[in-house]
């Protein structure tokens, strides 16, 4: 059942992957209303604090631009210290009355770090170092498991590639039009 404070998040898929030292996240470009693909190829992946850290989104359009903003200022307030920024987000987003009513999960990775991060407030540490959100998620989560396992050869940035194309072909909300960027 869907309520307000358990959110359908469908429409995307972003991955994220930490692998020999460098971090990359990736997302898919599709857009859709409803049921229809309304654009095919959409950037949901931003580059913060000068291109040490990354976000991807899950959830509404607009939803995403505000909550971007609002994470852009907790690294500057915290002079880009990641961890911080993260938890003093999660509270105001968990706390503030109108950040709560916005229906997203948010993805952010820094060369040390990845969080998944909500508006009940969740910022959860992955372990193995890899991260999925958004309809796709779990499908492009299992592949890049597999990816760091089985291929290790890969770059971090190659992982999450072929991730978000397995994903493509299984979830009918992710299309095969990537956008991945690194960090180290």
């Amino acid at each position: 059942m869907h309520t307000s404070r358990s959110p359908l998040i469908r429409s995307t898929t972003v991955v994220a992957i930490k692998h020999n030292g460098k971090v990359a996240l990736g997302a898919d470009g599709q857009a859709t209303l409803g049921s229809a693909v309304i654009k095919e190829h959409v950037h949901k992946v931003r580059k913060l604090a000068g291109g040490r850290v990354l976000t991807g989104f899950a959830g509404s359009t607009g939803d995403a631009l505000i909550l971007l903003d609002k994470f852009s200022g907790h690294l500057r307030a915290h002079t880009n210290n990641m961890y911080r920024a993260v938890t003093s987000f999660a509270k105001e987003w968990r706390t503030d009355r109108q950040l709560r009513r916005l229906e997203a999960l948010m993805l952010v990775a820094d060369k040390d770090d990845i969080f998944i991060l909500s508006g009940s407030g969740d910022v959860i540490r992955p372990d193995n170092d890899t991260a999925a959100i958004g309809s796709g998620g779990m499908y492009a989560y299992a592949a890049a498991l597999a990816l760091k396992e089985q291929a290790a050869h890969l770059s971090a940035t190659e992982m999450v590639d072929k991730s978000l194309a397995i994903a493509a072909k299984i979830c009918i909300y992710t299309n095969d039009h990537r956008v991945v960027e690194e960090v180290c």
